[in-house]
């Protein structure tokens, strides 16, 4: 699913685990409660999206565009942010 748009679509509760989403556009999107584990999901625009108490162990999300988005309760371990470091909030 790299390099699709997927702009403002709603993924509640999706499941992305071990998926490569590089360059993928979820500007604007609902992915509050997905699961993300383990995705590749660098250089992606998640401006402006939803990831409340989205599942991040060991995504890769650098390069990613996060401005705007909303991480309330996202669940980190291992998790790599878009500036490179290495985020193990809930490990």
């Amino acid at each position: 699913m790299s390099n699709t748009d997927l702009s403002k679509a709603n993924f509640t509760d999706a499941q992305f685990p071990f998926t490569t989403l590089v360059s993928t556009n979820f500007s604007g999107a609902n992915l509050s409660y997905a699961i993300l584990g383990y995705a590749n999901v660098r250089n992606a625009n998640l401006s402006n999206a939803n990831l409340t108490g989205a599942y991040l162990y060991g995504a890769n999300l650098s390069g990613a565009n996060l401005s705007g988005a909303i991480l309330t309760y996202a669940q980190y371990c291992n998790t790599i942010m878009p500036d490179g470091t290495v985020k193990n909030t809930n490990c």
